[in-house]
């Protein structure tokens, strides 16, 4: 049986936590009995963050292979028993390599090379790879939807859902509800503003993770529900925590995996 994907983006900010989201959702997964793989694809142009100063895009990860990755895969590991390798981490700049590679070796047979279908295949095949022999593959697309950067690994999740179909996709979109401290209440408009912006890209998300430093109450979860086309129980409160090894914690009491496990049968 084919694995089942989990897609992970976000809007509105950066550094809203989409690795610890996946993290915490492939922990709870794993705790139900299931054998998870976690993925993450990085927009930039380098082939990886080895090279790029740790101020500005933290500390690398090593993996067992030897691989210079993105510090998710850190959490990814800690979080869970998946072992992951550089075929865990992918970047604009490795899959642009691979493609004028096979361009130059002429593997496309004279074909014009496009982002649609040649980046979006590559794209596709490593979600692929990484997927075998496993129940759950959870894949983060790095960056804030609407970024230039991110549009050709937006489209290859749009189109693995029409492939794969609804009941083997969920696509999950990491949000900010900030509290406006002048106006003493939560503020749902950006929200609404991230979730139309991956709209416009072909993608109605199943479950929003909202990041906020309190708990939502009821009626503003039916608000964000309404304008974002999305069930009462799918508008997950992410909230902040003293501790990351909390996260799961909060993701368990919002029902988290019970509701991705409803959308994927």
């Amino acid at each position: 049986m084919s694995a089942k994907y989990i897609f992970v983006t976000g809007g509105v900010v950066s550094s809203l936590g989409k690795g610890l989201a996946a993290a915490s959702i492939g922990c709870l997964l794993e705790s139900r009995g299931l054998k998870v793989s976690l993925q993450k694809f990085d927009p930039y142009l380098n082939v990886d963050p080895g090279t790029m100063s740790p101020f500005q895009h933290g500390e690398v990860f090593v993996t067992d292979d030897g691989a210079e990755t993105d510090l998710d895969l850190g959490h990814y590991e800690r979080f869970t028993h998946a072992r992951l390798s550089r075929d865990n981490n992918l970047t604009t700049g490795r899959i642009y390599e691979q493609i004028i590679t096979k361009e130059r070796r002429g593997d496309y047979l004279g074909k014009t090379v496009q982002v649609i279908p040649h980046v979006t295949n590559e794209i596709k095949a490593a979600m692929k790879k990484v997927s075998q022999d496993v129940d759950v593959s959870l894949v983060e697309i790095g960056g804030t939807v609407g970024d230039i950067e991110s549009l050709p690994f937006i489209e290859a999740i749009r189109q693995m859902r029409q492939e794969l179909g609804r009941e083997n996709t969920i696509f999950m979109h990491v949000t900010l509800v900030p509290w406006i401290a002048a106006a003493g209440e939560l503020k749902t408009k950006p929200t609404q503003h991230s979730v139309k912006e991956l709209l416009s890209v072909g993608i109605q998300p199943d479950i929003l993770l909202c990041r906020t430093d309190r708990f939502l109450p009821k009626e503003l979860k039916s608000k964000i529900a309404l304008f974002c086309n999305v069930e009462e129980e799918a508008v997950i409160t992410a909230k902040d925590v003293a501790s990351i090894y909390e996260v799961p914690l909060v993701f368990a009491h919002e029902n988290v995996d019970t509701l991705a496990l409803k959308y994927l049968h």
